[in-house]
């Protein structure tokens, strides 16, 4: 799989010292600059240590099946567009190179949703799902009662009801506010619609 991050640094050189520095115990394969510099920090085939605890699709050690990409970005700013580019050409090869599908390129906050949440509610997970790089659901008919197991199915990690509608919020429907209840099932339906076709 592949988990996008940001930095959540000042620059993109504090986060590349930080993740360079063995004494914070924090790498990733791959750092992408604001301006599309495309730098690879650790081999594809080795470890890096980016996930950290959590959980995707049954796998618990994150790190060790999986690429990490950082995007250097506070967290509180839009992805400029020649980051964005660098990355859907970075993305395309490593899908091709591992033979990763598209519902395999997940957020960090999507297998740590009790503890991360990036890239955040600006990285546009749509503009990739467009180009096969990512998912994106469509509208569907469910129950509120179908959220949950749904979200279990398509790959979330065991975790608290409003970590993991936070969670899939930051990525599927970022303006969306309150709790999930039965007025509104729209978080149901497009869960549903995830596993429906792209179950892990």
């Amino acid at each position: 799989m592949i988990v996008i991050h940001y930095t959540a640094m000042a620059s993109c050189a504090a986060a590349r010292a930080r993740l360079c520095d063995p004494a914070f115990e924090v790498s990733a394969h791959w750092l992408i600059s604001e301006t599309g510099v495309v730098e690879g920090l650790v081999p594809e085939a080795s470890r890096a240590w980016h996930a950290g605890a959590g959980e995707w699709a049954g796998v618990t050690d994150v790190n060790s099946a999986s690429i990490g990409i950082e995007l250097a970005n506070t967290g509180l700013q839009p992805f400029a567009e020649p980051q964005m580019t660098a990355l859907e050409g970075l993305l395309a090869g490593i899908m091709q190179r591992w033979a990763i599908p598209a519902h395999r390129v997940i957020a960090h906050s999507d297998m740590a949703p009790s503890r991360k949440g990036d890239p955040g509610a600006r990285f546009d997970w749509r503009r990739l799902a467009l180009q096969g790089l990512a998912v994106w659901p469509e509208a569907a008919e469910a129950d509120v009662a179908a959220f949950l197991p749904a979200l279990r199915r398509f790959g979330y990690p065991d975790a608290a009801e409003a970590d993991l509608l936070a969670a899939f919020r930051l990525r599927f429907r970022p303006w969306a506010r309150g709790a999930l209840d039965a007025v509104d099932a729209v978080d149901a339906g497009l869960a549903c619609d995830l596993v429906r076709r792209f179950e892990a």
